[in-house]
């Protein structure tokens, strides 16, 4: 049986250049970044030519790059060290505590931080989205308080992959000095995701969403924000990351954002059609079938859509060959629900029958065409 991989949102398999450009820094240019010799400047090197790559994907200085485990570390970073320093900066308790605001569509490396810093002292606020994923930047404006010293909105929903007015947010946030940042850990490498553009002040990436290693990310940072550490210890990452960096993986993701930058147009135009293709087959042949987050702008290679009269999870084990999910990977049990669909108001058979299907740069029309009809033969043997 030959597997349909259609779960490119939750990882990528690396591109076989990244691991060819990896190899060397797992062999013989193993030294230490930080050693004073010929094996420690080369991993050093190799490093800041990285951070150079990265940056040239999020069109920022390299300065302004901190590289990281992954995207929830990333996410993590930025607002604990924001709002950890306005905790501290105010322990005589003597004004109101920093106020953080995050959507209900939040992945939970940013949401469960958000619970950890409320019981640590912060004031927290959760804004909703409509009835398509979306979230208002009126909403996020109407949420800021004269305390409010960050706001965290998702540049893509990793469930659903509706993109969110980035901007349009930080526009509102700015006029007031309010700082924010944006998870685009499921945008990089989709879409455009230059930091000016959006105009955040911090930006997070996950190198194994866009065909580089799992286990290393990156934070842009803007020149002039100021960070508590998560990590102490050593100097590492101007200061601001301590440990010892991990150079192959480093190199890693810099290759895999040299390639998804110089291809953004040409993937984003096959991941589209090949998604709306698999998408059309299936209103087609399923009445009543729902495409969450349909009128929305729309990540070019996410569908979920929610199967009528259906368990999604009861549906995905009748048909094994096809590799896709339920809800986001982060809920290891795969039955978990949505707080995507909740925050949208769904209702209760449209989360239960919700799959999530993405596609990438190795996805072929034989295998879109294979997947429509095995989706649709497993729910006809369901509801027949």
């Amino acid at each position: 049986m030959q597997q349909i991989y259609l779960d490119y949102n939750a990882t990528t398999p690396v591109a076989p250049s990244v691991v060819e450009a990896m190899q060397p820094f797992l062999s013989g240019h193993y030294g230490n970044p930080s050693s004073n010799h010929s094996l420690g400047r080369a991993a050093a090197e190799a490093i800041e030519d990285s951070r150079a790559k990265v940056a040239s994907l999020l069109g920022c200085d390299r300065e302004e790059i901190v590289f990281t485990s992954g995207g929830t570390e990333s996410n993590n970073f930025a607002l604990k060290g924001i709002m950890l320093r306005g905790l501290l900066g105010n322990v005589s308790r003597k004004s109101r505590p920093p106020h953080l605001v995050i959507s209900a569509i939040e992945h939970p490396a940013v949401s469960q931080p958000a619970k950890l810093l409320e019981q640590l002292g912060c004031e927290v606020t959760v804004v909703g989205c409509d009835e398509h994923g979306t979230v208002s930047p009126f909403d996020v404006e109407a949420a800021l308080q004269p305390n409010t010293r960050l706001v965290s909105i998702m540049h893509a929903n990793n469930e659903i992959g509706t993109v969110q007015p980035i901007r349009q947010i930080a526009e509102r946030c700015h006029r007031e000095g309010v700082l924010v940042h944006t998870d685009a850990s499921q945008s990089a490498g989709k879409i455009p995701t230059t930091v000016d553009d959006l105009d955040v002040d911090l930006l997070t990436i996950a190198g194994h969403k866009f065909y580089g290693p799992k286990g290393v990310g990156a934070l842009f940072v803007r020149e002039g924000v100021e960070l508590e550490p998560l990590l102490h210890g050593a100097g590492h990452e101007q200061g601001l990351r301590a440990g010892t960096e991990n150079t192959p993986y480093i190199v890693g993701i810099a290759q895999a954002a040299n390639l998804v930058g110089k291809s953004l147009d040409d993937s984003h135009l096959k991941m589209s059609e090949l998604r709306d293709w698999l998408q059309e087959r299936l209103i087609e042949s399923i009445p009543g079938l729902h495409v969450n987050g349909a009128n929305a702008a729309r990540l070019p290679n996410t569908l979920s859509v929610s199967f009528p009269h259906v368990s999604g999870h009861e549906l995905l084990a009748r048909i094994p060959e096809i590799c896709c999910s339920t809800s986001s990977a982060c809920h290891s049990d795969g039955v978990s629900g949505s707080a995507t669909l909740a925050a949208m108001g769904a209702s209760p058979g449209q989360m239960a029958g919700k799959v999530r299907l993405s596609v990438g740069w190795y996805t072929s029309t034989e295998e879109i065409e294979r997947a429509s009809s095995v989706l649709i033969g497993a729910w006809e043997s369901m509801v027949g």
